[in-house]
């Protein structure tokens, strides 16, 4: 079988599509699949380097003033023709778009040629580019309950995100903690705001840190790489903490106790997939609050606790971790919640789904 799959401008469109795309390949080694993104954006690099084949275009959103909303007409129009004609050349069996201006003329080709095609939506408030493309496309896949209101009733599932799949089988390694020089019996508390950092979050973990030094937990901070040399300098650190530029996503993760993150939703897939008790600090600088919104929707099951970044304190943020931590019940509640948000076999779903729609073009 051969697939087209669009996604790419952060790493909450292109992991779960990637993460679909290893789940093809293991149960489909023979079938071609190829992704369309941007050729200056991070899909450039991240496709390529997991291994699969990646086909540039020149795209982008429609924010900004007259003159730029001209040139992204001109963009698109362009991309659309070139994804007509890259269509024609690859005959894929159906196109996938998870996100993101980038699946705009991917989807609209796609349709244009009569093949069946997918969304997906990560954010349990959908993006601007899915809920135009939702008219033509032949399915929408989503996460949250709240995308059933968003898409039309007859074309939307919530199957969930690909990347709860990977993360649902990522297992406990103590090793990791030793390796850091942790102890992986003492409660673990990770810190860690996205791939990046947030410089703004960094500010108030300096004095929460101090805070939290001696404490009967451990917690590990994780700065983003570009902050972690003037972060580090600044802070003198007590034998439970622990500061580092980056981790290894869930591989870490899993070994906590309570993880404090951003409210992206690749990470709530995941965070949801592991059965983990979470705070999530949402990220105020994306479109639409969508970060808050699904933040807001984990913690109104009680698999997550929300500090919006403007109440976020010293105080507060320390003050929050200890309540947790010192609540086995709601811990454990957390956790069951977390759990039952999760879906570990959204990979399944949203394949057999794509064996329904391909017989349904027969």
């Amino acid at each position: 079988m051969r697939y087209l799959i669009a996604t790419g401008g952060t790493g909450g469109h292109i992991y779960p599509a990637l993460a679909l795309a290893n789940e093809i390949k293991k149960i489909e080694p023979d079938s071609s699949i190829l992704f369309v993104g941007s050729a200056d954006r991070m899909e450039a690099q991240e496709v390529p380097h997991a291994g699969y084949r990646f086909s540039p275009i020149q795209v982008s959103g429609m924010n900004g003033g007259p003159f730029h909303k001209l040139l992204s007409s001109w963009r698109l129009f362009r991309a659309y023709q070139a994804c007509i004609q890259l269509i024609k050349k690859e005959k894929p069996d159906i196109v996938l778009g998870f996100g993101n201006y980038i699946s705009v003329p991917v989807i609209l080709a796609a349709h244009r040629a009569h093949l069946p095609t997918m969304l997906h939506e990560q954010n349990s408030y959908a993006g601007k580019a899915n809920r135009f493309l939702s008219r033509f496309a032949d399915a929408v896949v989503g996460c949250y309950e709240e995308n059933r209101s968003q898409f039309p009733s007859d074309k939307i599932r919530i199957l969930g995100n690909p990347r709860a799949s990977e993360a649902a089988k990522v297992q406990r390694n103590p090793k990791l903690v030793r390796q850091l020089g942790l102890d992986p019996n003492r409660p673990l508390v990770i810190i860690v705001m996205g791939s990046l950092g947030s410089q703004s979050v960094n500010e108030v973990m300096k004095g929460a840190l101090k805070m939290m030094a001696g404490k009967p937990y451990q917690v590990l901070y994780v700065t983003g790489r570009s902050h972690y040399e003037e972060f580090s300098s600044d802070i003198a650190l007590a034998e439970n903490l622990r500061v580092v530029p980056y981790i290894d996503g869930c591989n870490m993760m899993i070994n906590a106790t309570l993880c404090v993150v951003r409210g992206g939703a690749t990470t709530a897939a995941e965070m949801t997939a592991m059965r983990m008790p979470s705070i999530i600090i949402p990220s105020p600088y994306v479109p639409n609050n969508h970060q808050v919104k699904n933040a807001q929707a984990l913690a109104a099951k009680k698999a997550a606790v929300m500090i919006e970044e403007k109440d976020l304190t010293e105080q507060a943020i320390v003050s929050k971790i200890e309540d947790i931590l010192e609540n086995p019940i709601q811990l454990r509640e957390m956790s069951v919640q977390a759990g039952l948000c999760g879906r570990p076999d959204a990979c399944e779903n949203i394949l057999t789904w794509i064996q329904e729609l391909k017989g349904m073009r027969k």
